[in-house]
């Protein structure tokens, strides 16, 4: 067992069926809480109405949630282990952020759409960001999601190199919209939604002879410095700067998806900063917004320019950056910084580390607090993450690799929360 620090590759899992054993296990879990009682109004509306995005969801009943923990309608706590996919970094409703949300409330809320008047939010986050980001990095584009960031990215590499080939990386997650979802790297999760954006080639992460492929054709690479749904694989350093020198070359524009690893989630504000290696365009969502919906692509000024002129509005949103939304990523921004969440986050990841030794782990591969615990199976992995949720502890699994549980706690986890967690974790392994 070894933790990944920019090493080694695990064989990752994309087979047609590997959801279903995890969905079994669900079925199983909504069954049985189904049988103890009359279903409540809220549950049967929401299998009535609400459309399903699988045919198994959690389906918890929440009530409230604050900090590290979700309360469900039925008297139940949870401890969230994956923050709702790696949203709620500072942790739930956050006092600082609710007070930056409700201080809002009572100004204005949308107000026009995004870029057209000068709203205060998005002003000073945009400034705050800005300030602790390399100096290429200095404007930023507001949208509603990460899956936004990423068609937006897209337009604008195409619209600023005037090239039409995008280049990815296999098992590479960059969101679920048609544009966004042309860059993914996974075949079982696209290939109902054909044809997709054309000029599309996806090459080997870590693997720097791919990298020849980048050529002067070429507008853009998108690439996570840890590729999340794979199951935690962090790139080489070597790699990294070896793209960067590429790019740079073929004139080609390097962005850098930290969706998913930005603001805290690996030790550091961003991911790139482990590695030193400055991309053109950063995208963010997700623990951006302190639990609001909110994303960006932020570039240069000379860079993001391109998209205000032939054609004018290159790329417009109406609810992209919405001051409520601004607001609470603004004061989510101040909460990791100033109760120095950073520091503590590679403490807390050894901690993981330290609990979860178990010769039933095959692999343990961490990042800062973006851990991937990997097991023999698939039908092991969703055994124990149904048993975790079973006994109050909220896991899940990678997209890409059905053998790994994610760990995502909040910044926030408290070491006694990590002790509780892991030894719920380690409970359900020997159970299995």
């Amino acid at each position: 067992m070894s933790t990944l620090g920019g090493g080694s590759e695990a064989g990752i899992s994309s087979k047609s069926g590997q959801t279903s054993n995890y969905s079994a296990y669900l079925v199983q879990i909504v069954n049985l809480e189904s049988s103890k009682s009359i279903m409540s109004g809220s549950r049967e509306h929401f299998f009535r109405h609400i459309a399903q995005t699988s045919q198994a969801p959690q389906a918890l009943e929440i009530e409230k949630a604050e900090g590290s923990w979700i309360y469900t309608t039925d008297g139940r706590k949870y401890l969230d282990l994956i923050s709702g996919i790696s949203v709620s970094n500072t942790g739930h409703r956050h006092p600082h952020v609710l007070g930056a949300i409700q201080t809002q409330l009572g100004k204005y809320l949308h107000t026009m759409v995004y870029g057209e008047h000068i709203q205060a939010p998005q002003v000073k986050f945009a400034e705050r960001l800005c300030s602790i980001l390399p100096s290429s990095l200095n404007s930023v584009y507001f949208t509603n999601s990460g899956s936004e960031a990423v068609e937006g990215a897209m337009k604008l590499a195409k619209r600023f190199t005037g090239r039409t080939e995008i280049i990815a990386f296999k098992n590479a997650y960059h969101g679920s919209t048609q544009g966004a979802l042309s860059l993914l790297g996974d075949e079982f999760f696209k290939n109902a939604f054909r044809p997709l954006l054309p000029e599309i080639t996806f090459l080997e992460f870590n693997n720097e002879t791919d990298l020849d492929q980048i050529g002067k054709h070429t507008a853009a690479v998108f690439i996570e410095p840890v590729q999340g749904e794979a199951g935690v694989i962090p790139a080489r350093l070597s790699f990294l700067k070896q793209l960067r020198k590429r790019c740079s070359e073929m004139g080609t524009l390097l962005v850098f998806d930290e969706i998913q690893t930005g603001f805290g989630r690996t030790g550091t504000m961003f991911a790139f900063e482990h590695y030193g290696t400055v991309p053109d365009v950063l995208l963010c969502a997700k623990g951006m917004g302190g639990g609001m919906p909110l994303g960006a692509f932020i570039s240069s000024r000379e860079i993001l320019q391109s998209l205000s002129h032939s054609p004018v509005l290159g790329h417009i949103t109406t609810f992209g950056g919405h001051p409520v939304s601004c607001a609470a990523g603004l004061a989510s921004l101040e909460v990791i910084l100033n109760e120095n969440l950073l520091v503590t986050v590679r403490k807390k990841e050894k901690l993981f580390l330290e609990l979860l030794n178990h010769e039933k782990i095959k692999e343990r591969r961490a990042s800062g607090l973006l851990v991937a615990l990997e097991f023999e199976s698939e039908k092991i992995n969703t055994q124990i993450i149904a048993s975790c949720l079973e006994k109050g502890i909220i896991t899940d699994w990678f997209l890409f690799n059905s053998r790994s549980m994610r760990i995502a706690p909040p910044l926030t986890v408290s070491e006694e929360e990590i002790r509780f967690a892991c030894s719920v974790i380690l409970e359900s392994i020997n159970n299995v």
